[in-house]
């Protein structure tokens, strides 16, 4: 099945056609690279997230934000390929984060345990990993305020601006969180786990976003009275900008506020993110953002000097904030009118034609281990520029499956 499709794209104004490899070459691939790196690595407690300059993997451990997406990835490539190799070495890989299920020190189970567990027991149904992903949705809960609304992302932050530490900040990554809080209600039959995230992200649709459904990346809150004390970023280019991650993880995360809920509220807000994404002036053609939409731009004030340095000459892309609003816009999708459908799925495939060209797709000289290449770790702090990361995969693995049925 190839999807080497020619679009005109109203969107954009793209009249020459984008031709990418079949969605069988992609998982082919995607075999052949995860394989490379279990070979390399084959203790499953140092989990792969980015490659080192010398062409080595760079490998974390499983407290790592990072650390449920290689799993992931194995799930997915067993969703595909159908090949049962691929269910034990999923299963070796997910087991080494069990102890995840208890860990309370910062907000990212979401990415942690349901990009991994999550995906097993969608595909095995194994009660064991139910268990594991309730605790965990449990240990997530302890980071619920009441006074704030809202589930604390890090422990503390620290100002670019002045220095401030706060004690209470909140990321838009958070609503990629929320989707494991719905899952534990679902499967319980407790509604305090939905009523959180439902309280989280209410609070952020009040908190979090400007006028044109462009997001903040940080606020932080006062513990006490939940008021918003600092609107700010901390990976963006500037306070008021757009950093391109964030916002795809904010579309993302009201899209599946929608589908658990199917509340119109959340429906208008990723919609409004959507077109606020898909209209903006400052994306390049092939539809790769950079890794802020306003890098660069004169009327922003760069946070630290590293995000002024990457914002001069070539601005480096993040294929992992294209990946993960192509996955966000075609679930999206599901839930448009007609006429809207279409142009939102056109806006998808040519993202992921561009993720599929060689432009994006890493050669084995670049990595016999990821599938993309020019994504974005943090531009503000100097860490992980023009890099594959292993997110980067996951999502455009799931975009690559999710589009199946719009091919």
């Amino acid at each position: 099945m190839r999807f080497f499709l020619v679009i005109i794209s109203i969107v954009t104004g793209l009249q020459q056609p984008f031709f990418a490899q079949s969605t069988e070459d992609v998982f082919k691939l995607a075999s052949t690279r995860t394989m490379n790196m279990v070979r390399q690595l084959k203790d499953s407690t140092k989990i792969p997230v980015t490659q080192k300059a010398d062409g080595t993997i760079q490998w974390a451990n499983l407290y790592d934000w990072r650390s449920g997406f290689f799993a992931g990835n194995m799930w997915q490539l067993l969703e595909y390929t159908k090949d049962k190799a691929w269910q034990a070495e999923a299963r070796r890989w997910t087991a080494a984060l069990e102890p995840l299920q208890y860990f309370t020190e910062h907000h990212d189970l979401g990415f942690m345990v349901y990009c991994s567990y999550g995906a097993g027991y969608r595909l095995t149904g194994d009660e064991q990993y139910k268990k594991i992903l309730v605790q965990a949705a449990k240990s997530l809960s302890t980071r619920f305020n009441d006074a704030t609304g809202t589930i604390k992302s890090w422990n503390t932050f620290k100002s670019w601006k002045d220095g401030t530490v706060y004690s209470y900040p909140v990321i838009i990554d958070n609503m990629m969180n929320l989707e494991l809080l719905f899952f534990a209600s679902r499967v319980t039959g407790d509604p305090a786990f939905r009523d959180i995230a439902i309280k989280h992200a209410n609070t952020t649709l009040q908190n979090h976003f400007r006028k044109d459904f462009s997001s903040y990346h940080v606020v932080c809150y006062d513990i006490v009275t939940g008021k918003v004390l600092a609107r700010e970023t901390a990976q963006g280019y500037a306070h008021e900008s757009a950093w391109s991650r964030g916002q795809a993880w904010a579309l993302y995360g009201y899209t599946v506020m929608y589908r658990e809920t199917r509340d119109k509220k959340y429906l208008r807000q990723a919609q409004g993110i959507a077109r606020y994404l898909m209209n903006q002036p400052n994306t390049p053609k092939d539809l790769i953002p950079y890794w802020d939409y306003h890098a660069g731009n004169n009327t922003y004030a760069p946070c630290t000097p590293n995000a002024e340095k990457y914002g001069k000459g070539e601005i480096p892309r993040d294929a992992s904030a294209g990946a993960i609003m192509a996955s966000a816009l075609l679930e999206l999708c599901d839930y448009a009118k007609i006429n809207e459908k279409k142009k939102i799925v056109a806006y998808a495939k040519q993202i992921l034609e561009s993720l599929s060209s060689p432009q994006f797709l890493a050669s084995h000289q670049e990595s016999p281990f990821y599938l993309l290449k020019h994504s974005v770790g943090s531009a503000a702090h100097g860490g992980e520029i023009d890099v594959p990361l292993i997110y980067a995969d996951y999502y455009f693995l799931e975009a690559m499956l999710r589009m199946k049925k719009h091919s």
